[in-house]
């Protein structure tokens, strides 16, 4: 299908979710996952309107740049590894993937503007994702006071890929609790009013529970 019918088809979707959290639909933002779509696809998803897109692999990235080059605004939502931070720190306008102080390190040493990240946080306890538990997340947002080539936008997590609404939906209204009283410490260093959160199949529930930002692949671009 083209990814201007997935995005009609994904839109109702987000109205709807909109309407019954009483928000407002200007509060989301759709990052179309482009990192298993060619630069094609992601091309079809800037010319249906989309601005923002979504890469978790260095080498994803650099090879569609270099075709699309500064037209999207670029997030990186992949895990990051130090040692990749210098491939791609001047290149995105968003890292999804903070969890870790030797990563804020590299990307404070690596970066020549304010870097906009989220800090990501494994809300579901599952030992196969990424991120700090929900109970460490105020304390590493202290160790970040130092860091003045961070700003720290929001919060990021992945629910469990099951049908069951309520732990998905658990997920996501933890993470929204944590960021709201970050939110309430007015740093400057750490604003905190963005989350990301939310994919191709559970984006609604994210949007019902405060996502202001969704990352969606299969269901607009495809495979």
């Amino acid at each position: 299908m083209k990814v201007q019918d997935n995005l009609t088809r994904i839109e109702a979707e987000i109205q709807k979710a909109c309407k019954v959290a009483r928000r407002n639909r200007s509060e989301v933002k759709i990052i179309a996952v482009t990192k298993y779509v060619s630069t094609e696809r992601a091309l079809e998803a800037l010319e249906a309107g989309i601005r923002h897109l979504g890469e978790n692999r260095p080498e994803g990235l650099l090879e569609k740049q270099e075709v699309l080059l500064d037209k999207p605004v670029w997030h990186f939502i992949g895990s990051l590894q130090t040692r990749k931070v210098k491939t791609i720190i001047d290149k995105v306008d968003y890292i999804h993937s903070l969890d870790r102080l030797t990563l804020a390190e590299e990307i404070q040493k690596r970066s020549s503007k304010k870097m906009k990240c989220f800090v990501q946080v494994n809300t579901s306890g599952e030992e196969s994702k990424h991120g700090l538990s929900p109970d460490e997340v105020i304390n590493f947002i202290d160790e970040l006071a130092g860091f003045d080539r961070i700003q720290v936008v929001g919060l990021m997590t992945m629910a469990p890929n099951t049908t069951d609404e309520a732990i998905v939906r658990n997920c996501f209204h933890t993470l929204r609790e944590i960021r709201d009283q970050i939110e309430k410490r007015n740093l400057d260093y750490a604003p905190c009013h963005e989350l990301s959160m939310g994919m191709s199949n559970d984006f609604a529930i994210a949007i019902e529970e405060g996502a202001t930002m969704v990352r969606i692949g299969t269901a607009l671009v495809g495979e």
